[in-house]
């Protein structure tokens, strides 16, 4: 950790130039201080500050030797300091696999390398450092961090204090270790249960209820000095293709586009949303030109900023997805965003390729060094709000003192447990005994852990349970069971009490698996749908089933005292769950859920 002195040396130019409150909208003075700031940047410094770039490593100045070579594979340079340096990059974004966040005190330490890096270069400015922090399946920043649930179990919760909560101290959490910009919460409204890359990251199927938690986390978020990003700009939610690796199309009227999707999003341009983030998705009924709406200057310029007024910060999802390179090659991408009206840049393929091409297309007369500059105002303004300019540093005193504290951690559990929803509960079988019960047998579909959390499933809601007074066994079953699988789960069943089981999209494999447990174990049996919800529908002949939504430690934990009677379930579907043989007949509505008083 760099001295106070050295601290202050590194930013006393800027920070003289540039005392920026922390005011919602900076006011004129702070925007001709801006300018200033502006005015004296070089062409390529402002290319560079428009993007944010993933950088392999742990550290800004020695990472590992693997990444090493990674960085300069890709980007061809060595470190995060090299990058800066060559690039000028505004942003860094933190990956998981990119080996940033190995844990809170090494983040802070890679955060004030970065920092240091880019405030040495001349005209140097401090850097946005962002990452994905969802909560529930998609979380950069693991354990001994604060999990919280994902946005699908936070709708079952229904509590806009507790998304205020889970956004004050995750972004105190975040903020702490150096990261400033949070590509969350994700403000589609999911209503399409066949939906592949949204799905339980949506807060749910009401656009009113979904705007109502995605104001209450920017709130909670930007109250911590971070930055919120409401996603995926114009609505993601009605989808079956993934824009990671296809380019699907919304076929929604600009009606119901109003009534459905936009709502969120307005909600959050309301709570003072500080960036917004793009959908590689065509919305014909907005521009019919076929481009995605990263591209589209008609969604972003016209219907973003001219009709919702919205005047902060927009940043691109990710430019190494297919559906915003099926169309033109990664040299036209950029600059086609940039005509958009978009801010910032994210995590280009190449970014060499990308940063030329802005580069060109502005010496080449197809951009303005002005169209530069408005972006570069507002990406700036952020900065200011955030205190970059002030505070661009962390204490490892601060990770200590912030960072997964018994009080986080305890107020996570207790909104995860005010988040599990009880959908059949047939002869009052839960809560489970530990008179009649006492032996548990743990089976599951165990998919990969979300970032950050310990898992397996199984073996989380194996030792929840045995630290609850049980004695639970975990077997874990995959997501496709085999014929010897099932054989196995069975034989194992015969020592239980009852047996619970997790479920997870459920296929034809893990219903041979349940149905057989249900009608020959001869054992009360418990299904959890550990992700999506629909999975009650396709196994009606279990007598107890539970959704959490997810996977995480936090999650499971709350479902094992569910199961244990330690705790009420209090969640209620975000959304309907339809008939498996009849999809347009609808099972479960939204609101539904179970208590142990009926």
């Amino acid at each position: 950790m760099p001295s106070r002195r050295t601290v202050l040396a590194a930013t006393a130019g800027v920070t003289t130039a540039l005392a920026v409150g922390s005011a919602a909208h900076a006011d004129e003075k702070d925007d001709d201080r801006l300018r200033s700031l502006i005015s004296r940047m070089t062409l390529p410094e402002k290319v560079g500050q428009l993007f944010v770039m993933r950088v392999y490593g742990h550290s800004a100045t020695a990472p590992d030797q693997a990444d090493i070579d990674a960085n300069l594979q890709e980007i061809g340079v060595r470190t995060a300091a090299e990058m800066i340096a060559r690039y000028r990059v505004g942003g860094i974004i933190y990956f998981t696999w990119a080996h940033n966040t190995r844990d809170p005190h090494q983040i802070a330490d890679l955060s004030n390398g970065i920092q240091r890096a880019s405030l040495e270069q001349p005209r140097g400015l401090p850097v946005l450092v962002s990452t994905d922090q969802e909560h529930g399946i998609v979380c950069r920043v693991g354990e001994p961090a604060t999990l919280f649930p994902g946005a699908m179990a936070m709708g079952a919760g229904g509590s806009r204090g507790d998304a205020r909560a889970l956004g004050r101290i995750a972004g105190r959490e975040l903020r702490a270790i150096g990261i400033r910009q949070n590509y969350s919460p994700v403000a589609d409204v999911n209503v399409n249960p066949a939906n592949p890359v949204i799905g339980v990251r949506s807060f749910g199927s009401d656009p009113r209820q979904v705007a109502a938690l995605v104001a209450a986390e920017v709130a909670g978020y930007q109250g911590a000095r971070v930055a919120a990003t409401a996603k995926h700009f114009p609505g993601h939610g009605d989808t079956a293709v993934d824009s990671h690796y296809g380019f699907p199309v919304i076929t929604h009227s600009r009606a119901l586009w109003e009534d459905l999707d936009a709502v969120p999003f307005r909600a959050a341009i309301r709570a003072g949303i500080d960036s917004i983030m793009t959908a590689h998705i065509q919305f014909p009924a907005l521009d019919p030109s076929g481009d995605p709406a990263t591209l589209s200057r008609p969604i972003l310029t016209g219907i973003l900023r001219g009709e919702l007024g919205y005047d902060g910060v927009v940043v691109t999802d990710s430019l190494g997805m297919e559906g915003v390179r099926t169309k033109y090659g990664d040299d036209r991408v950029p600059v086609l965003a940039l005509k958009a009206g978009v801010d910032q840049l994210l995590n280009p393929p190449s970014l060499d390729v990308a940063w030329d091409a802005v580069l060109n297309a502005v010496r080449d007369g197809e951009l303005t060094e002005a169209r530069l500059d408005e972006s570069i105002l507002r990406i700036l303004r952020l900065k200011a709000r955030l205190r970059l300019f002030e505070e661009p540093y962390v204490s490892q005193a601060g990770v200590t003192r912030t960072v997964g504290t018994r009080a986080h951690r305890s107020a996570a559990d207790r909104i995860a447990e005010r988040t599990t929803t009880l959908l059949v509960n047939e002869k009052r079988l839960l809560p489970l005994s530990r008179r009649t019960h006492r032996r548990l047998l743990v089976l599951g579909a165990d998919p990969a852990s979300p970032s950050g959390t310990t898992g397996p499933p199984t073996g989380v809601l194996a030792a929840a349970l045995t630290g609850l007074g049980f004695t639970a066994t975990a077997l874990s079953t995959g997501t496709a069971p085999s014929a010897a699988v099932v054989a196995q789960a069975l034989a194992a069943a015969r020592d239980a009490d009852a047996v619970i089981v997790g479920t997870y999209n459920v296929n034809a494999a893990q219903r041979t698996l349940v149905e057989q447990l249900v009608a020959s174990s001869g054992k009360p049996v418990v299904a959890l749908a550990i992700r999506n919800p629909y999975d009650v529908a396709h196994l009606p002949t279990v007598p107890a089933y539970l959704a959490t939504y997810s996977w995480t430690d936090v999650e499971l934990r709350a479902a094992a005292r569910v199961i244990a009677g330690r705790a009420a379930p209090r969640g209620r579907l975000p959304v309907p769950v339809q008939r498996a043989d009849d999809p347009a007949q609808v099972l479960y509505p939204v609101g539904y859920g179970l208590s142990y008083g009926r």
